[in-house]
């Protein structure tokens, strides 16, 4: 990309920044750097509330590191291919940045810092949505300080971001599988530091107190052995009467036509 594209608005972000109080501009030359800390830190927490989740949820925590370890090689890469001068030596009449320029031969484009906040903040969003809301803005932050201190054109910002953000997702979504399979065979392993690693998962279930009621042959409606659908001995022997003893015929009534045979 030609440089001069985004020339204009890097000298009024320098300006901007020589502008802005004094606090501002510590706050930005010390956020740039601390933007990182902040989200290997977020990664550590991501691991750690993982250890006692699926074993899927734990194979996303683990593989954003990682992910974002891929894109900033990537990054690396594509600097020695286009070998951008950096614009705090380049554009002429610009202000004095408030860091201090990197050597020659640290390449412009694209901007790692912007790469690799960009890949940490969506791989912790895949893995821990509820703080997607800190790690995007923390990224535009990072991205956006690099030209406020006077290191980067927004376009080398601009497509780090998007260049972390896409090889984080892709990496997360490509390696998910495998690390899950690695993960649940970690956690049946006999090294401790390993188990500790992968965490043990979720605890299991406990058993139902009901589980195997009523499964026996034979027993009436759940009650016990011998128990018909009322009471013991209800049902047991045919022809019984209600309130019998078990094993106890009801009384025989009169046979019909005895009567005559005795008159």
């Amino acid at each position: 990309m030609d440089p001069s594209v985004t020339s204009g608005l890097y000298r009024d972000i320098t300006d901007l920044a020589h502008d802005s109080p004094s606090w501002v501009r510590h706050f930005v030359e010390i956020g740039t750097e601390a933007v990182i800390v902040i989200l290997g830190l977020l990664f550590l927490a991501s691991w750690w509330r993982r250890r006692s989740a699926d074993s899927r949820a734990m194979a996303v925590a683990v593989v954003g590191p990682l992910a974002t370890a891929v894109a900033y090689v990537g990054s690396e890469l594509f600097k020695s291919a286009v070998q951008e001068e950096r614009p705090c030596r380049a554009v002429a009449g610009a202000a004095a940045s408030l860091a201090t320029c990197p050597p020659v031969g640290d390449w412009s484009f694209p901007s790692n810092h912007s790469t690799i906040a960009a890949a940490a903040a969506v791989a912790l969003a895949i893995a821990w949505r509820a703080i997607a809301f800190l790690t995007i803005p923390l990224a535009l932050f990072a991205a956006f300080s690099r030209v406020f201190v006077g290191v980067h054109y927004p376009h080398d910002v601009a497509v780090g971001l998007l260049f972390g953000g896409l090889v984080a997702t892709l990496v997360v979504l490509a390696l998910t599988r495998p690390a899950r399979a690695l993960i649940e065979t970690m956690r049946t392993s006999r090294t401790g530091v390993v188990v500790w690693f992968a965490g043990r998962g979720p605890a299991p279930e406990p058993a139902a107190p009901w589980a195997g009621a009523g499964s026996g042959q034979g027993h009436g409606e759940g009650y016990g052995p011998g128990y018909g659908s009322y009471g013991p001995g209800y049902g047991s022997a045919q022809g019984a009467a209600p309130g019998s003893e078990p094993g106890q015929q009801a009384p025989q009534g009169p046979v019909a036509g005895s009567d005559r045979q005795h008159r």
